[in-house]
């Protein structure tokens, strides 16, 4: 009985093939880059002399790096699956059917269309495995043999993905009331104290600390410890101070808005600042690694000048990894930016129409939907790597930070991140257009 009424729901609705299309893409992308990541790490583990440790520790700083906006993004798409169908649960429970179904339902869809996208990456990542086996770390390919996974591996992580999704829709159900007149999504208030700030200054604080003691490590386990404390504890600083800031900024726009865009993003941000802020969250976090990755960057271009040959392969195998690494993330914060804007579109879904009657043009409604991403994200982008040069200050100087060649990579993925959101927005007008435009 489920599984045929949820065949019956697959069929597009109301917010277009696009809101089906969106999560299906994500999660594909989402498996082919982690099965290339996973790939090109296992050769690292197959090496165990001393440059050897020095790669596998680089490996996983990487993979630890694409966890977090891979769990964003799995859950993002598992939030789409679940409210596009909204319209077609609320009817089924007006029908009688019982919370249970109706739950059951939601995450029966994202599971499988999870695992549909997990299939289609799975079969990305084995078409891209001859192309993988041509990049090159100590001065050799990699080869198709080194970066193919074994079969038990390409059977499990989609199977992995799937159960994420589903994990992700029935913890996103706890912000859904399924009651006999429909199914919404439930408001609260948003509640942001300025102990943030000071909470978040003080982590900052100790960050610095620990970086400026962080030469005299008395081993190189030591040393990573203490690299990722400072490093996890600044992240963790984004996601507490971000949404206070981007409600103050945008309360300060309220005031002097002066158009009906400008009003109608800014109440969009204030309506719900952490929503505004997990929007932006992936830029913040490559933001933050731009500086780092700049840092080295530059400081990879001092001792290349030296002539040494195992100096400067180590060089370009490291920004080899930064490249990988980058691009991964900017592919994953794209596809997150568009499944939740197209989440975003399909809970605001009346808001819209209503806005459609009342005669405001699509055009206005989409000025208003950019403002409320672009201009926090500006914030987030800026501040993410402000706060990154001050964590990093004991351990490169000043020199680094501001070495060319650091701010030549440090803006170019600053334009990268904002201009991979812009394109996120686009992407997802045509969901705008059939929302505003379908008859409530």
């Amino acid at each position: 009985m489920i599984a045929r009424v949820a065949w019956l729901l697959a069929r597009p609705g109301s917010a277009g093939a696009a809101a089906s299309v969106l999560p299906v893409t994500a999660f594909g992308i989402v498996t082919a880059l982690l099965l290339t990541v996973i790939g090109g790490a296992q050769t690292f583990w197959t090496w165990t002399d001393d440059d050897g440790v020095l790669y596998q520790a680089l490996a996983v700083i990487a993979l630890v790096l694409l966890v977090v906006p891979l769990v964003s993004l799995g859950g993002a798409a598992a939030g789409l699956s679940a409210r596009r169908r909204d319209d077609g649960l609320a009817t089924l429970r007006l029908l009688g059917a019982t919370p249970a179904m109706v739950a059951a339902l939601a995450v029966i869809e994202s599971a499988v269309l999870a695992l549909v996208g997990a299939v289609a990456g799975v079969a990305v990542y084995l078409a891209g495995v001859p192309l993988l086996g041509l990049i090159a770390f100590r001065g050799e390919a990699l080869g198709a043999s080194g970066v193919l996974l074994p079969w038990p591996a390409l059977v499990v992580v989609p199977f992995a993905i799937g159960a994420l999704a589903a994990v992700s829709a029935v913890l996103g159900l706890r912000q859904v009331v399924i009651s006999p007149l429909g199914v919404r999504t439930r408001q609260e208030a948003p509640r942001l104290h300025w102990v943030r700030v000071v909470v978040g200054l003080a982590v900052v604080a100790l960050a610095f600390g620990v970086m400026s003691v962080l030469r005299v490590a008395p081993s190189a386990m030591v040393f990573l410890g203490m690299l990722a404390l400072a490093f996890g504890g600044s992240l963790a600083v984004l996601n507490l101070i971000g949404p206070w800031v981007i409600r103050l900024i945008a309360s300060g726009q309220a005031k002097r808005a002066k158009t009906p865009a400008r009003l109608i993003a800014a109440r969009t941000v204030l309506e719900s600042p952490k929503g505004a802020w997990r929007q932006v969250g992936g830029v913040a976090m490559t933001s933050f690694m731009a500086v780092f990755a700049g840092a080295g960057v530059a400081a990879l271009e001092a001792f290349g000048t030296a002539g040494d040959a195992e100096s400067e392969l180590l060089m370009a195998d490291i920004r080899t990894g930064i490249l990988i690494t980058v691009v991964g993330s900017f592919l994953m914060v794209a596809c997150s930016v568009g499944v939740k804007q197209a989440a975003g579109i399909l809970d605001r879904g009346d808001l819209y129409r209503s806005l459609d009657m009342l005669g405001m043009p699509v055009g206005t409604m989409d000025a208003a939907r950019r403002r409320a991403v672009m201009s926090p994200l500006r914030i987030t982008a800026i501040g993410s790597a402000l706060t990154a040069a001050v964590v990093m200050l004991p351990l490169t100087g000043v020199t680094l930070i501001v070495a060319p060649a650091s701010l030549v990579v440090i803006a170019g993925v600053l334009a990268a991140g904002i201009g991979i959101v812009w394109l996120g927005l686009l992407a997802t007008r045509p969901v705008l257009a059939r929302a505003a435009s379908t008859a409530g």
